[in-house]
């Protein structure tokens, strides 16, 4: 047998498979990894934990295979900046220079101030990320980094987006993947071939420093995602268990590498074609791809991006900051979970929510959905990502009371969850607006929220639309793998190796009963949105 192997680097661990050519995921091993918060909006992870937890995570799932078969390995990484200096050691990203602290994590917001003033220049750049650069991307926090830590700056040679510090560590070769580039570091990719970075650009937001020597700092030499990038060292196949010269690919984002294992899933009367059908990746965060065969042009929206992720097309990227978390601090923060914690038998209080959200339904003779009538949730507790591209926005909840019970905590729940299906649906409503026309016949949602069944069918409702879960519950994992199913010769192209490794998804039809009641919370939810503006007007910020 011969197989690939993919390499998931996420928030909170790292996640490794060993993959059959068609896509079957034959092993999985998981590293966790440490993240600090210093300070409020502070979050910082280390390069040498993340690689140590790649040995680990290489190691078993290699464990019962000859490193001979592994014929191709691929990466993907939270949009996270890695820093080093010219030797390749790792420089402090915080105050008190903990040199093993050299990532920024993607959520973390320290670089506000930074972005807005990279905003304000208006560059004609800027319509590729919305208009509005993200405090969550990469130019913005190297500007911090100049602007507040001299030391870093000083030292600083290499920035590197997480998931290509990957790929150079395993081959010395300082590629970076088109993918991050263009996403996460204000690059230009251009249907005509004219691509590279925008001096002028980088000149304005007094970054220039980062032109010298043809841009070594953050990119020289920049190649497709899936394309060979090089093959692993010495060292790096010793620290793996694996043969020297084992291709890799050039790698993805983690959301990227989400939606390019799902994209091509099977499902019976569902268009295959990728422009139909949009891609939820959730997690602790929600990030939701669309690719287009034209550009599309959508405030808020990150992209058009050419060629980020599939050849020859364009990718729009909406988010939430906070989805999984969010549901996680409802529950977390609210009185009854310690009691309903502790009765709790092998089984996740989601799901006992989702339980009792049903005997509730059942109870008072109607449809789990109405059970919120009265509760109503806009659920950006850390910022809007999309398509307000507002980090000042904040969460609200109308409809509280002195309840406390675990009955009090479901409804709760149910609102949040929906709130975030309303989210999902004023992104759609404003990518359609602009592409003056309905695309998008379905979703797919893969990541952990895709195991809860409420989550899916509140967005199937939701938005009046079928949901995609695909049967390869680790979509991530195989988008990774199918990079390296690319290098390794498998297939001839992505698009090819998508299409053959995807496998069948299971359909979730929306309940058209349900119809008419989201769209009236729907229009609370947009009410919310116009109340809070009207606080921030009243208020002046």
């Amino acid at each position: 047998m011969e197989y690939i192997i993919g390499i998931d680097v996420g928030t909170t661990s790292v996640r490794g498979a060993l993959v059959d050519k068609i896509g079957n995921i034959v092993e999985i091993a998981v590293e966790s990894i440490t993240t600090w918060n210093p300070e409020p909006d502070f979050y910082e992870q280390s390069s040498n934990q993340i690689w140590q937890s790649c040995c680990r995570v290489m190691k078993k799932i290699i464990s019962r295979v000859s490193p001979a078969s592994i014929k191709g390995i691929g990466f993907d990484a939270t949009c996270s900046l890695a820093v080093f200096d010219i030797k390749g050691k790792p420089v402090s990203v915080n105050k008190k220079d903990i040199d093993d602290q050299n990532i920024i994590l993607w959520m973390d917001h320290r670089a506000k101030k930074e972005a807005d003033d990279i905003n304000q220049t208006k560059h004609q750049i800027l319509k590729y990320v919305g208009g509005h650069v993200s405090l969550e991307m990469v130019i913005p926090k190297v500007l911090w980094l100049k602007r507040n830590h001299s030391r870093c700056w000083k030292k600083a040679h290499h920035y590197f987006l997480l998931n290509d510090f990957l790929t150079w560590k395993c081959t010395g070769e300082e590629y970076r993947s088109l993918c991050s580039v263009v996403c996460k570091f204000n690059y230009e990719a251009l249907p005509t071939g004219s691509s590279g970075w925008n001096k002028e650009f980088f000149e304005i937001i007094d970054l220039i420093e980062l032109s010298e020597d043809n841009w070594k700092k953050i990119g020289s030499n920049v190649i497709n995602p899936g394309t060979l990038c090089g093959k692993l060292t010495l060292q790096a196949a010793e620290e793996f268990g694996l043969l020297p010269g084992t291709p890799v690919a050039a790698s993805l984002i983690d959301a990227h590498a989400g939606s390019l294992g799902v994209v091509g899933c099977i499902a019976e009367n569902i268009s295959p074609q990728f422009h139909k059908r949009l891609a939820l990746i959730c997690g602790t965060s929600t990030c939701h791809m669309w690719q287009t065969p034209y550009p599309v042009y959508v405030p808020g929206v990150w992209g058009p991006y050419y060629n980020a992720m599939i050849p020859k097309m364009w990718l729009l990227e909406g988010g939430q900051s906070a989805s999984g978390k969010l549901i996680d601090h409802i529950i977390d923060t609210h009185p009854a979970t310690s009691s309903i914690k502790n009765n709790l038998q092998n089984q996740h209080i989601s799901n006992y929510l989702n339980s009792l959200l049903r005997k509730l339904a059942e109870k008072k003779q109607i449809s789990l959905d109405e059970l919120s009538n009265e509760v109503h949730v806009w659920p950006d507790f850390h910022g809007n990502r999309s398509p307000l591209a507002d980090p000042t926005f904040r969460g609200m909840i109308l409809g509280l009371t002195l309840a406390k019970d675990e009955e009090n905590l479901a409804v709760l729940y149910l609102a949040v969850i929906q709130a975030l299906a309303y989210g999902t649906r004023h992104i759609l409503q404003e990518i359609e607006r602009k592409a003056g026309k309905k695309s998008i016949e379905s979703i797919i949602i893969c990541g952990g929220l895709c195991r809860n069944d409420l989550f899916v069918q509140t967005h199937a409702n939701a938005m009046g639309l079928p949901v995609l879960i695909p049967e390869q519950s680790e979509s991530i994992l195989l988008g990774a793998a199918i990079l390296g199913a690319s290098v390794a010769k498998f297939y001839s192209n992505i698009e090819e190796a998508v299409l053959h490794m995807a496998g069948p998804a299971k359909i979730i039809k929306p309940n058209l009963a349900v119809t008419n009641y989201h769209a009236k919370k729907y229009a609370v939810f947009m009410e919310m949105l116009n109340f809070q503006n009207k606080i921030k007007q009243t208020m002046n910020f």
